[in-house]
């Protein structure tokens, strides 16, 4: 059984280790991670088997150049013994989710666009944004969480997440887990129900 829970100081070693698995040192100059390093998630998710991280997925603050806040989504990875089965849509959906639930109006993502267009994300919004440093602008993706929350926007993002020296506060006790329901698919149909059988602990 694969659990996800909020990410714990604990995980961060057996973290890293699988972002080094999956993407290796490369993953150091990705544009994104000028807008993570020193700083502190808004949300992070690990999924956990037996004791074991087999799953990570962080969302970060982000502001466009005309001060539309967003969330900018990454890294995404999961051990690559289990990929293939589904758990990256769990936890893509479990964090857009929270997301949602958090009140945020937009996520901001650099990755594939024929993977990401199941979650709803589009490079509709993103024509005239862009990120520090290299990449490619067809991989710049967004989804709204709020119609029209990227309209109009333009300009390089920049971080507006904590820093890390900046302690991060504790989540309250009792805060119930929510159910959004599934995320509509391109084609109009219906996915599965969202993370079906599983909720997020905290």
């Amino acid at each position: 059984m694969i659990d996800l829970v909020d990410e714990a100081p604990w995980h961060v070693p057996a973290r890293e280790g699988l972002l080094d698995r999956v993407f290796g040192q490369a993953r150091y100059e990705k544009p994104s991670e000028r807008l993570r390093e020193g700083r502190l998630p808004e949300i992070a998710i690990s999924a956990m088997m037996g004791g074991d991280l087999v799953g990570t997925v962080r969302l970060w603050r982000a502001v466009t150049a005309d001060g539309r806040p967003a969330l900018l989504l990454g890294p995404l990875a999961v051990s690559p013994e289990l990929q293939g089965v589904g758990l990256g849509g769990r936890l893509m959906r479990a964090a857009l989710n929270r997301a949602a639930v958090g009140g945020h109006e937009a996520v901001i993502l650099v990755g594939d666009p024929g993977y990401y267009a199941r979650f709803g994300f589009t490079a509709d919004h993103t024509g005239a944004l862009g990120m520090p440093g290299r990449y490619e602008q067809r991989r710049l993706l967004a989804l709204e969480l709020v119609e029209n929350a990227l309209a109009g926007s333009w300009g390089t993002l920049a971080a507006a997440a904590p820093l890390a020296s900046v302690a991060p506060t504790a989540p309250a006790l009792g805060t119930p887990s929510v159910d959004l329901g599934p995320w509509p698919q391109p084609d109009g149909g219906r996915e599965a129900p969202l993370l079906p059988g599983v909720q997020v602990k905290h």
